[in-house]
């Protein structure tokens, strides 16, 4: 199980440059069909001052950076017992292509449901651009299943 030391953990930070051609590929894998997406003059004309991202794109920032399972290989906790439980997402400003993010990935709760045969390990991660603007939060809740009879 996860210490609750764990608490307020702060894992080393990270930087990705914001590519534009990972947005257009990832907002035509959603299917998403606005032209802010793909078009740098059309998203200008819609008062961007480029190619913003779609909204989810920001978590394959953070898992091009690596941070999808440093919780878990920190805590020693095996990915087969492990599940994304919930993902949220704060933004702030705008990121855009030619943008390069920076973030810091911190432990905020841990706690169990279910006597102990559920863990619930809530992460932020705070994303700034270049210009260090706080631009975003990412909030996500991992789902630990334990075998409680294993524990006694």
């Amino acid at each position: 199980m996860a210490d609750a030391d764990y608490i307020g953990k702060e894992y080393p930070s990270f930087s990705v440059d914001v590519e534009k051609g990972r947005i257009k590929m990832f907002a035509a894998s959603i299917g998403e069909e606005n032209p802010i997406y793909f078009d740098e003059e059309t998203a200008k004309n819609n008062g961007y001052s480029g190619i913003p991202i779609p909204p989810t794109f920001a978590f394959t920032l953070t898992m091009e950076a690596g941070q999808s399972f440093n919780i878990l290989e920190d805590m020693g906790i095996p990915k087969t017992q492990a599940m994304h439980g919930e993902q949220g997402f704060t933004y702030y400003d705008h990121i855009y292509a030619g943008d390069t993010v920076t973030g810091s990935q911190r432990i905020t709760d841990i706690y169990e449901k279910k006597g102990g045969a559920l863990q619930f390990i809530e992460a932020v991660i705070e994303l700034r651009n270049q210009s260090d603007v706080h631009v975003a939060d990412l909030r996500s809740v991992i789902v630990v299943r334990h075998n409680v009879e294993e524990q006694s």
